[in-house]
């Protein structure tokens, strides 16, 4: 299932981010039956093709095309950026808050200090 149509679509709903129980919900289908489709365990009509391109604002075509290897360089690059974006928001509230608590313990020995 490299570059199949199951795979594409898989690639494509996880590039926008949404969850298998999303596009079923969108698909008023149980998760389990939209799971069945990106495996490619049931025969997917086109009609629930072209739903799925609307879900994903993808054009059809890029949901077919088994040589789309356009898609999995994007994924590749998405999923490499959005773990330094992830890694570097956490580094950056790990600081804010480091630098919060600083100064509130710099204000509560000022207030000490005046106290004396």
């Amino acid at each position: 299932m490299n570059n199949s149509i199951g795979n594409n679509v898989r690639k494509y709903r996880e590039l926008r981010g949404y969850s298998q129980e999303y596009m079923a919900e969108k698909m008023d289908i149980t998760q389990s039956a939209y799971g069945k489709i990106e495996k490619e365990n049931v025969k997917i009509t086109i009609d629930r093709l072209q739903r799925i391109s609307e879900i994903l604002e993808v054009d059809l075509g890029n949901l077919i095309n088994s040589k789309n290897q356009n898609i999995f360089n994007l994924y590749n690059n998405q999923t490499a950026n959005g773990y330094i974006e992830n890694q570097y928001n956490e580094m950056k509230s790990t600081y804010e808050k480091i630098i919060s608590d600083k100064d509130d313990e710099i204000k509560f020995l000022r207030e000490l200090l005046k106290e004396k």
